[in-house]
């Protein structure tokens, strides 16, 4: 109460008595006979500094004059005038009734000075008369009987009423309610009828030239300007303007406390009142008054085209002024009073007063206890949400962006002070949209954004809220209006079609903050508080810890949350962590699934790679391009960001729906068949791979290709981005692979050790099983794209450009087509195409072409075939009816490549498999990794087999750039042949030319002319060319090509050979072949003779045998 006596509001005692004739029963020693009245309007008389005043005279006399009558105001010379001109004649015998309506005349109406100075001085002496205090006991005695602190106050020196007044919330006795609230009205129309407050302000006053407090100076009735004065240089302060004035403490707080007892009724505040009078008839007309109901009523128009512009800035410094201290706030204090009490929100001494009363701290601790699960009653969270919307709307209600802001306000956001749009003009800079931000200003916006938390209802930001209506009619609908998951709902449908242009900014804008402090979003804190305390050391919600950067407890989140891999050795938790819960994981994966949708929804990568983005990615603006930027450029990137993008990546190869852009994008595809993986709620990077072995399914559209090639690309550069092939490969790779990062060169060293164990039959191979097995998926994941093999797309990338520049990636097409350019590649391309194409032929499984053109007919014809025979079991049923055409073709090929070097058919090089080191090691010996062996060891070869293939086919083996010729000797020295397994390699040669010319090469060339001349018409395959070419070769009239000629004949004279010494395939290929023969009788003879003799055999020792068993039995 040592306020309240500061504040001494004895005024109140004087319209008390004046207002007890209108509003209660007549009490004793008051009414419209009043001979206190009287009596102090003698005292008056004699106290007024200019006794020549007539009008006071007459004032004067005649009040002495009617004593016995009663004194009445209407009655005074100095006032009839203005009482005649504006107050109803009803009210004319009634002085308290005179008194309001001259108090609260209309902004445009002038009062005489005679009259304005009367009345004052008639207030002022009837708040000094202790007989007030004698009717305040007598109206109130049951409410003296319960503020049992008001009843013990001393008596005549106003402290009594003024205890009153700061209780009348508590008041329930009627008469007295009405008695105290009447007296308040009277003195608020002037501050110099509050006691103490004159002698408190005085300097200030003056040195603001706020008005005038000498009695007897011209008083010009502006009841309250003084206050709205001091109100407005105190806010001045608060924001720290140029020049702003520093008022004493004691006239804050008399400042404050005028504002805190004129909260429950407008009329009150008579500067406000008299500003917004219209507007209150305007907007407010059904509103009652007291508890603050028009206050309330004008903020909510605040903003309106139809509020006057000075209503509005009355209302704002109001404002400003609940901002200070919330007590301000009739209807907040009232109904937040139990709450904050429960949770400790009350004034704390170890605390500065200034920040225990702002409105932003007592938001802020009851927003905790909501956060935390405590119950808040309803009433409390109402005047909540409407205070947080108002911080929302107005950000000078705010002096530290005021403050701190001013620069950036006055370059990027002038002219948008209305609903809230100054502030997230303020965001948006933050963002990094429209330019640079200081970083207190940036601190000071942070602060407001968790003060008004505009994260648990998006209600609360009017500027979103207009954005986003139609968004949310549409795409949130499902939602409760104000739940928190709308928010999360908008984030959802973020670059949707659904999504306009406007809710896309303002939600981006508040997000940058919400994605800053991981308590602003209600949902991921009620899930996580407790995990986040345990394994994060979090402070409590409304606390903040210097040591914790933006985002950190998030991140530490998320890194319990997935598992962490350091160069594919797993980061063992402690074991002090226990079990984390699956609601906070699950709420983690939405956070991060929204935050990849733009990379400055990060902190700590826009924090680390704000340099690279600018360096690399300043074009790269559209929807998730910049992150896609950094990756591209890794190798390029500081050590700090790489490290983020590459752990966001090893994040994103885990949880491919992180890359919530990418998912939508790839719906179709998801939906028709990967639903299975994408339905699980853990995802371990089956979704990725589900969607790269879908790539080209008719469901894929560009985006998802895109996208999922890009990420396939970026996989290249660090085998840990796999998450799939690094769990399954990590031990293999730190044992074989050691200090190898790039995933190219991690399957190329895998790979070639499991090759090297497999042609050397070593049983324990040192790959896993399940890394050899997740092997296999990446080998054939990268045939599909000459750039997931970056060795051979540097090599051949001239070539690309020059001879497949029209080609597009995907499918091999590429690799296609530099295979079918091969003799016009460059040196390094072609040794890179071949030693690939040696690769294809020894394992099909990874040629790409093939597999996907016949991958209907391998499951026709070759489902019992083993993986690395596919090609040699399609080649056996090529000619089939049953096989696709194009399948054929690809087949037909695949052989014409085989036939243009023996290195590239393994069947043919399996025969020297003991032969190389037997007869090469000295060559071996002397291998590198670097230099290839191809010419030396064939070189060996020939000086080993000199008595074959040099006696044979010296010419050709001799040879540099091999196209068929060994081949071609080979089969015309079919007979010479001395090994069966070669012998048996050439005859199926023949055989495969006899079926298709084009697997034949030297034929082909020869005879290129004729075909077109001759067979142009005739259709590839099962022999008709050749047939063709055949029957042109009977011809007498038809004219072929003399080397075409020669070619045919010996190949007719092969075919002839072939036929000698081809082995029969079956009984009846046997017997089709003896009974063709020309010694079909002498065959027959010698067979029946066999027979015979077998006949004779066993007969003979049937005998003996008889005759034996019978001896053994004679015994």
């Amino acid at each position: 109460m040592a306020a309240c006596r500061r504040v001494q509001l004895l005024l109140l005692l004087m319209s008390l008595c004046i207002l007890s004739v209108q509003a209660l029963k007549p009490l004793p020693g008051f009414g419209n006979v009043h001979p206190p009245a009287a009596a102090m309007h003698q005292q008056f008389r004699a106290a007024l500094p200019n006794p020549g005043n007539n009008a006071a005279a007459a004032a004067s006399s005649g009040a002495q004059s009617r004593r016995s009558t009663g004194w009445k105001l209407a009655e005074e010379q100095a006032c009839r005038d203005d009482v005649t001109r504006l107050c109803p004649k009803h009210t004319w015998t009634n002085n308290l009734s005179m008194l309001e309506c001259l108090q609260d005349k209309k902004e445009d109406t002038e009062i005489a000075a005679d009259c304005n100075h009367l009345l004052w001085n008639y207030k002022l002496n009837l708040t000094t008369d202790p007989k007030f205090e004698s009717v305040a006991l007598e109206v109130c005695t049951s409410t003296m009987l319960e503020l049992k602190e008001c009843a013990d106050e001393e008596r005549g020196k106003g402290y009594l009423m003024s205890c009153l007044v700061d209780h009348r919330i508590n008041i329930t006795e009627r008469q007295c309610h009405q008695y105290i609230t009447k007296m308040t009205s009277i003195i608020f129309s002037d501050y110099r009828l509050i006691c103490g407050f004159m002698d408190k302000c005085r300097e200030d006053i003056n040195t603001l030239q706020c008005g005038s407090i000498a009695v007897g100076e011209k008083d010009l009735h502006s009841q309250g300007e003084v206050i709205a004065c001091l109100e407005r240089a105190l806010v001045r302060e608060a924001e720290q303007q140029d020049k702003a004035h520093q008022i004493k403490d004691a006239c804050k707080k008399s400042i404050m406390r005028v504002a805190e007892l004129s909260a429950d009724d407008f009329h009150l505040d008579r500067y406000l009142y008299f500003s917004c009078r219209d507007d209150r008839e305007r907007f407010c007309e059904n509103t009652q008054v007291g508890e603050g109901r028009v206050y309330k009523c004008l903020f909510n128009h605040k903003f309106e085209e139809a509020m006057s512009e000075k209503c509005r800035n009355a209302l704002t410094t109001r404002q400003k002024l609940i901002a200070q201290d919330y007590k301000v706030s009739y209807s907040l204090a009232k109904a937040c009073k139990a709450d904050l009490r429960k949770y400790r929100c009350n004034p704390d001494t170890s605390m500065p007063r200034a920040r225990e009363a702002r409105l932003s701290y007592l938001l802020l601790c009851l927003e905790s206890a909501v956060h935390r699960g405590r119950t808040v009653t309803g009433d409390c969270q109402g005047e909540m949400l409407d205070y947080r919307r108002m911080l929302m709307e107005d950000f000078s209600l705010s002096p530290e962006i005021v403050l701190h802001c001013r620069g950036e306000i006055e370059a990027h956001c002038s002219g948008l002070h209305r609903k809230g749009r100054t502030l997230h003009c303020l965001m948006r800079v933050t963002r990094g949209d429209k330019g640079t931000v200081d970083n207190l200003c940036q601190t000071a916006l942070q602060t407001l954004i968790q003060s008004a938390d505009p994260g648990a209802d998006y209600r609360i930001d009017r500027a979103l809220n207009e954005a986003c209506e139609s968004v949310i009619q549409t795409a949130c609908k499902h939602i409760r209006s104000g739940d928190p998951m709308i928010l999360s709902c908008l984030m959802e449908h973020l670059y949707t079609e659904k999504m306009v242009q406007d809710c896309e900014h303002r939600l981006l804008e508040l997000q940058y903050f919400i994605s800053r402090d991981w308590k602003l979003d209600p949902i991921l804190y009620r899930k996580c508080q407790n995990d986040a305390s345990r394994l994060c050391y979090t402070p409590g919600w409304n606390e903040s810890s210097e040591l914790m950067p933006p985002g950190a407890v998030f991140s530490c989140l998320y890194r319990h949350a997935y598992r962490t891999e350091e160069q594919g050795r797993r980061v063992r938790r402690s074991t002090n962590n226990v079990h984390f819960s699956q609601d906070c994981k699950v709420e983690v994966q939405r956070i991060l699934h929204q935050r990849a949708l733009d990379v400055k929804l990060d902190p700590e990568l826009q924090k680390r790679c704000m340099t690279d983005l600018g360096k690399w990615c300043s074009e790269k603006t559209d929807t998730g391009q910049e992150l896609e930027c950094l990756q591209d450029h890794l190798e390029d990137l500081v050590s700090s960001c790489r490290d983020v993008v590459g752990n966001l990546t090893e994040l994103e190869s885990e949880d491919i729906q992180i890359e919530a852009l990418l998912i939508r994008a790839c719906e179709p595809v998801i939906q028709s068949h990967c639903h299975d993986v994408a339905d699980n709620q853990i995802d371990t990077g089956n979704l990725l791979e589900c969607l790269v072995q879908n790539k080209h399914q008719r469901e894929m559209n560009d985006k998802c290709a895109v996208g999922v090639t890009h990420f396939q690309l970026v996989q290249m550069k660090d085998f840990r981005f796999s998450y799939k092939f690094k769990m399954a490969c990590k031990e293999d790779v730190l044992k074989l692979c050691p200090n190898i990062e790039k995933k190219a060169d991690v399957v190329i060293c895998l790979s070639t050790t499991v090759r090297n164990d497999t042609l050397q039959d070593v049983k324990d191979q040192r790959v896993s099983l399940k890394c050899r097995k997740q092997l296999r998926v990446e080998e054939l994941e990268m045939s599909e794209d000459i750039r997931l093999e970056p060795e051979l797309h540097d090599a051949c990338k001239k070539d690309v450009n020059k001879l497949c520049s029209s080609v597009a990636y995907g499918n091999a097409q590429i690799i296609e087509c530099l295979k079918e350019n091969k003799k016009q590649l460059s040196q390094v391309c072609h040794q890179k195409i071949f030693k690939l194409q040696e690769t294809e032929m020894m394992d099909p499984e990874l040629d790409y072409q093939l597999m996907r053109v016949c991958k209907q007919m391998i499951k026709r014809f070759c489902t019992e075939s083993d993986a690395k025979n596919v090609l040699q079991c399609l080649k056996l049923n090529k000619n089939s009816e049953l096989m696709d055409p194009k399948c054929k073709q690809m087949i037909t090929k695949r052989q014409i490549t085989q036939n243009t070097d023996y290195r590239l058919n393994p069947v043919l090089r399996k025969a020297c498999k003991a032969d190389i080191p037997k007869f090469c090691q000295s060559i071996l010996n002397k291998a590198s990794d670097a230099n290839e062996l191809e010419g030396q060891v064939i070189s060996c070869l020939k000086l080993k087999y000199a008595d074959q293939i040099t006696r044979l086919c010296a010419e050709e083996a001799a040879a540099q750039e091999q196209t068929g010729q060994v081949e071609e000797c080979l089969k015309n020295n079919l007979l010479k042949i001395k090994q069966e397994e070669c012998k048996t390699e050439v005859l199926n040669m023949l055989k495969e030319s006899k079926a298709d010319i084009f697997v034949d090469p030297v034929l082909h060339t020869a005879c290129a002319l004729d075909l077109k001349h001759h067979c142009a018409a005739i259709n590839p395959g099962r022999g008709r060319q050749m047939s063709c070419l055949m029957e042109a070769l009977q011809d007498m009239q038809v004219r072929l090509q003399p080397e075409c000629k020669r070619r045919l004949q010996d190949r007719i004279d092969m075919w002839s050979y072939a036929a000698k010494v081809a082995p029969a395939e079956g009984f009846s290929d046997l017997a089709a072949q003896v009974m063709t023969s020309p010694s079909k009788n002498y065959i027959l003879f010698m067979i029946a003779l066999a027979v015979s003799l077998l006949f004779l055999v066993g007969l003979l020792c049937g005998r003996i045998t008889k005759r034996v068993t019978r001896e053994l039995k004679d015994r």
